[in-house]
């Protein structure tokens, strides 16, 4: 029988809808289901060979009807938990659940990706519990990052540590799952089941509902997979509920996906294209973080500041969208929505003393509301992720980002006009396709030019499916691209002390994170600027309570007058415990 017939009998006789997997699992499903070897399937038309018509006759009587699926039409947003009431035909409820089988998470990679793994702990609805001991764990799951050759080659060599792992599970144990989930998944699909037999689940970073049915599947020693791309999955039911009462942050995702389509970029193939959580939602997601005594949020986006929220009909009207002066989209100009500074006036009125951030952003999409709304809010971070990616024009316009240098440093100084002290960073990549050393000290000047008090510098990584991959040459040699890198960083930390040189004798706000990694005597924190701020942990004042000395704790506000500075951290010594209201009067140059 043809392939496409195949699959199609296949969704008919296991109740799978359209959208329930990629073609090659259906295939491999049929094979599984049908007792047939190769690429057979059952005929309703064969000849009953043993018992393989009358089963896939009793499954077709008992499979969903018509009505089933014009029930189903809109697809709902159902909770993976017990209560589950409609199952794939295939599986029962009790099928789908984990029976306390523990769940053993790595994340690897950005932001996204660590707010991802809350929400693949959506498995405990489906009674999985979670374990941070990975030697107990009956089920491994990887979250990956595939931005660049390295990360994947990072989840290659601890696949190879697993297989070991796997292999000593004892026979009296539950057979131990691995999977992967999120981009690398995403981007290499089959290859990975077929170079490593032991992944016994795959999942796309819009498919981590489909969690406990995949494991399910994977019971009956078959590899599963769904990477489907989804046009309005953002997760917006899934609030992950902070437990530990030392955090005192946490990432609350808005958005998904990318319509940016730069040429090196891998992510729109990757997260799919852009949609945004409804306001209502992240509101919601914002008030109980506030509850529980968090005292920071970090609105996390692929292109955050493009967010825009087409739930209410009543805002889809036809007014454009403002860019950044000087930049363009490559895609049709969108109207219409709630944007990115409605979002950030609602979610900075809700707690005064909760801090608002957001990353990673796109520099042609900073109006001068949003600008005039960090500049105005004292709880909103006075720090702008800018990401560049290259110092020359020419190289500007074949990443396909938009603008030219000119319209970017013409921002910046714009931005800097708008927000007096602002913190800038940004990304910078060496080495990509036809960059020449003229290319290369462009950006070298930019780095000097702008002075960034933070940076992210990779050297270029090719990518499979971007259109830098079909259509330009990775031309410049390795060991080039490493000495280019190597010289970025250096001028980099070179100017960024220059830049945090500016903070020497001045008190700053620090909201307490714990104690630093480099020293049990001392405290970290992070100003307004997001820069990193380090001061002994002593007993101190608080400042609307003179009498009483105490230490600062995880989340309280601190006052701290700098006494030195380097490319990556400010030091000082604490003057007293504070609020964030409270600070305005003291936070300022001496």
């Amino acid at each position: 029988m043809h392939h496409l017939q195949c699959i199609l009998q296949a969704q008919r006789c296991l109740g799978w809808g359209p959208l329930a997997s990629v073609s090659w699992l259906l295939l491999r499903t049929c094979r599984a289901h049908s007792s047939f070897s190769g690429t057979t399937c059952p005929h309703p038309e064969g000849q009953q060979e043993n018992g393989v018509q009358k089963d896939f006759s009793s499954r077709l009587a008992t499979g969903p009807t018509f009505q089933h699926f014009l029930r189903s039409a809109p697809v709902p947003q159902e909770k993976l938990s017990s209560d589950l009431v409609d199952p794939p035909p295939y599986l029962t409820v009790d099928e789908l659940l984990g029976r306390q089988r523990k769940v053993y998470l790595e994340t690897y990679g950005c932001q996204m990706n660590v707010n991802d793994t809350e929400i693949v702990f959506i498995l405990q609805k489906s009674d999985y519990l979670r374990t941070n001991n990975l030697q107990e764990a009956d089920v491994i799951l990887l979250v990956t990052c595939s931005i660049r050759e390295k990360a994947e080659q990072t989840i290659w060599g601890r696949l190879h540590q697993l297989k070991a792992l796997k292999k000593k599970r004892l026979r009296s144990q539950v057979p131990l799952k691995i999977g992967i989930l999120g981009c690398m998944a995403e981007r290499l699909k089959e290859e990975i089941l077929n170079r490593e037999k032991m992944v016994d689940i795959l999942s796309g970073p819009d498919a981590y509902r489909d969690l406990p049915r995949l494991l399910a599947f994977a019971e009956s020693g078959q590899q599963a997979a769904n990477v489907l791309l989804s046009l309005d999955e953002t997760y917006a039911d899934i609030m992950p509920v902070q437990t530990s009462p030392s955090v005192t942050s946490a990432f609350v995702s808005i958005m998904r996906g990318c319509d940016n389509m730069c040429s090196y970029c891998i992510v729109p193939f990757t997260r799919g294209r852009e949609r945004s959580r409804p306001v209502a939602s992240i509101l919601e997601e914002v008030r109980k973080l506030s509850e529980q005594g968090l005292k920071e949020v970090t609105l996390l986006g692929q292109n955050v500041n493009s967010y825009r929220d087409n739930s209410e009909v009543q805002f889809n009207n036809a007014v454009s969208t403002n860019l950044s002066r000087g930049f363009s989209t490559n895609y049709k100009t969108k109207q219409g929505g709630l944007r990115c500074a409605h979002l950030l006036d609602q979610v900075s009125r809700i707690d005064p003393e909760m801090r608002i951030c957001f990353t990673s952003p796109h520099p042609k999409d900073f109006p001068d509301e949003v600008l005039q709304l960090i500049h105005e809010r004292d709880n909103i971070y006075r720090q702008i992720h800018l990401p560049a990616q290259s110092g020359s024009s020419r190289v500007l316009e074949a990443m396909w980002r938009g603008y030219s240098r000119e319209a970017y440093v013409e921002l910046i100084h714009y931005i800097r006009e708008s927000i007096p002290g602002v913190s800038l960073s940004s990304d910078f990549i060496a080495g990509f396709c036809g960059e020449t050393e003229e290319d290369h000290l462009q950006m070298v000047s930019l780095l000097q030019e702008v002075q960034y008090n933070m940076g992210f510098l990779f050297a270029y990584s090719m990518r499979q499916k971007t259109w830098a991959y079909h259509r330009l040459k990775d031309d410049v040699l390795e060991e080039v691209k490493l000495g280019r890198l190597e010289e970025l960083i250096t001028v980099f930390q070179e100017e960024a002390t220059k830049a945090n040189k500016i903070s020497m004798g001045c008190t700053q706000l620090a909201l307490v994170e714990g104690l630093s990694k480099r020293s049990a005597t001392d405290l970290c924190g992070r100003n307004d600027g997001n820069l990193k701020v380090i001061f002994p942990d002593v007993e101190m004042e608080g400042i609307t309570n003179s009498g009483l000395r105490v230490r600062a704790q995880p989340g309280d506000y601190v006052l701290v007058k700098m006494t030195s500075t380097s490319s990556q951290t400010l030091r000082g010594h604490a003057l007293c415990k504070t609020t964030l209201k409270d600070s305005s009067t003291y936070c300022s140059p001496e």
